[in-house]
């Protein structure tokens, strides 16, 4: 059994917990410090964007919250879940159960259809293939590409990838959905579709949507902004039209 199990935490407000993080790395005789002493903490069902100029940490900070990464000193907790003490089986594991994630570049498996790059997360699961087939499906059809199930990546559109990497990330139903500039690569008009897909699907299926942007425009969405300048929470601010979903400061 993995040792997640036993280590939760009773916090029913937050999603998402981050406590005196520190990201360090070596760049020949110099130690850079690109994630330096950060603190938040996010509640469920809300959306957060993370921007800032290039180089202050912003995907950096996402990969450590996701447990795509280890942070060199701090503390995270993923829906009651510390991080820190898991193995990267047991991290897989938590991101597997908890976590979406969809990346500026796609990441799908250039030799699987759309469907079947959709189903993997459930496949690896272990779940029916026919059940997970069928959500897949649904999920394909509710991101408009359900006459494009059995294309394979290379003969789908920018905007028609990041889509089907969309639908990847909520077929597990995540608790949280963790997205890295998600319109960075496409064109005006296919990245405010996508926006505006990532948003329903969030709201939806009550996903917390924590996402780094380089977009005003598209963090003005969110009911959070953490503006970071190297590598420090240089702002944190709250939409004025969102009053009630207060956050806690750590």
């Amino acid at each position: 059994m993995c040792r997640y199990h036993s280590k939760q935490k009773k916090n029913v407000s937050n999603i998402l917990e981050v406590h005196q993080l520190y990201r360090k790395f070596k760049s020949g005789d110099k130690i850079l410090t690109v994630v330096d002493d950060i603190n938040f903490s996010i509640p469920k069902g809300i959306s957060c964007a993370i921007v800032g100029p290039s180089g202050s940490g912003k995907t950096t900070l996402l990969g450590l919250c996701a447990g795509l990464d280890r942070p060199t000193s701090g503390s995270i907790s993923l829906n009651n879940i510390p991080l820190n003490p898991l193995s990267e089986d047991e991290r897989a594991e938590v991101r597997n159960k908890h976590v979406g994630f969809v990346f500026q570049t796609f990441q799908l498996v250039p030799t699987l259809t759309a469907l079947e790059n959709v189903m993997v997360p459930l496949e690896l699961r272990g779940e029916g293939t026919k059940d997970v087939r069928k959500r897949a499906l649904s999920l394909l059809e509710s991101v408009g590409l359900g006459d494009r199930s059995h294309h394979y990546p290379t003969q789908l559109s920018g905007g028609e990838q990041q889509r089907v990497a969309i639908a990847r990330a909520f077929i597990n139903q995540p608790k949280i959905l963790f997205a890295d500039e998600p319109t960075g690569n496409l064109d005006t008009e296919t990245g405010e579709y996508i926006e505006k897909l990532i948003f329903d699907l969030n709201e939806q299926q009550g996903t917390t949507l924590v996402l780094v942007t380089h977009d005003l425009e598209l963090a003005k969405k969110c009911d959070r902004i953490i503006k970071l300048k190297n590598g420090q929470v240089f702002e944190d601010s709250h939409a004025e039209s969102q009053p009630e979903k207060t956050v806690e400061s750590v």
